[in-house]
């Protein structure tokens, strides 16, 4: 009987530790976390990009041509410079922005702008130093831009410089190899063409999209978020001489006439789709411990959708295996999310008047 008692015992010890992840083939995971936001400051105009510094500053850009650093700590602003050859044009002006990976030995900041009467976009690099930008010079110009659909997400990853463009207003442009639009584009860090491109002297990386305006790197695999027509938002995963098949494709290759244009063209369809659309912007991604439950997870910006979404990747990270929705219509249009080394969130809206960004921690 004491044996029998004693089997049973260790049983339901043995059971009891697997439920709560304590056995050492199945750690388990660390609990969720409640999330607190609070207003960092607030009064700005059309935030469209926030870069996390590594002087522990948020920098940030306004449509109208502003650049400025924010104290996370404490809210203060601190502008930096205002570009007077911004011209806003309805969803067109100062966009994306990046800062160089080794900051300290090379202090340059990456941005993209519209400008002009015959509305163009550039991709300009400016040198940080003593509190301001200077010395600009241009990487890229004569980006075909409109007053929708100007992709400009910028993103450094490889020692390379990737722009994403959006169609411009002309669907005649993203199946064109020799034009900058509706595309992945792909430069080095002083402006000139990479040798392994997939086109000679050619800076498009992947073509057929329509209006990218999240792009994030993720280990080896660069993903981008993407406004659709009428439907199809997608997410997708951005690779070499790819096509992403706008606008022959609107989404997954379902239909027949699609499936043969994909087939013929190399083309990639999305990890994930949303009809009704919800206007996805800004991307990021997110692998820390500060908030486990948004470990191994994508963090968009959404925009119609008014809301922070998180997309939970697999181990692989080849698919979206669930999605969550945080501060549904809490502040309005959400354009763009970056993350403190600390695992903080930052979120900026895009309403147009008295815009805000939030910090979102614990």
């Amino acid at each position: 009987m004491r044996a029998i008692l004693l089997c049973l015992f260790v049983m339901l010890f043995v059971t009891n530790c697997k439920k709560n992840g304590d056995d050492n083939n199945n750690p388990g995971t660390l609990p969720d976390v409640e999330l607190k936001s609070k207003v960092v400051v607030s009064g700005l105009s059309l935030p469209w990009e926030m870069v996390y510094g590594p002087d522990n500053f948020i920098w940030f850009t306004e449509k109208a041509g502003k650049i400025s650093r924010l104290n996370p700590t404490n809210g203060q602003v601190t502008p930096l410079l205002t570009i007077t050859e911004v011209r806003t044009n309805g969803e067109g002006g100062l966009l994306g922005m990046t800062l160089h990976p080794d900051f300290s030995s090379n202090p340059y900041v990456y941005v993209i702008y519209g400008y002009g009467s015959t509305y163009k976009a550039k991709v300009v690099r400016y040198t940080y130093g003593g509190g301001n930008l200077t010395s600009p010079q241009v990487l890229l110009d004569q980006i075909p831009a409109a007053s929708i659909h100007n992709g400009s997400r910028l993103l450094i990853s490889g020692g390379k410089l990737f722009i994403s463009t959006g169609d411009a207003a002309d669907t005649g442009t993203p199946q064109n190899v020799n034009s900058l639009a509706g595309k992945i584009l792909r430069i080095n860090l002083d402006g000139s063409v990479p040798g392994d491109n997939p086109y000679p002297n050619n800076p498009v990386w992947s073509l057929g999209h329509r209006n990218a305006q999240g792009l994030t790197q993720v280990g080896s695999k660069m993903f981008s978020s993407e406004h659709g027509p009428d439907s199809d938002d997608e997410i997708n995963i951005v690779e070499k001489g790819r096509n992403y098949g706008w606008p022959n494709i609107k989404g997954f290759c379902n239909e027949s006439g699609e499936q043969s244009f994909c087939s013929s063209n190399n083309v990639v369809e999305p990890l994930i789709n949303w009809t009704p659309t919800i206007a996805p912007s800004g991307l990021a991604y997110y692998n820390s411990d500060y908030i486990p439950q948004f470990k191994n997870s994508l963090l968009l910006a959404v925009l119609k959708g008014t809301k922070l979404m998180q997309l939970k990747l697999d181990d692989a990270q080849t698919k979206i295996t669930g999605t969550k929705d945080f501060y549904v219509n809490t502040y309005g249009r959400i354009r763009a999310v970056c993350q403190s080394p600390e695992g903080k969130i930052y979120i900026c809206t895009s309403n147009g008047s008295d815009d805000k960004i939030i910090e979102i921690g614990k």
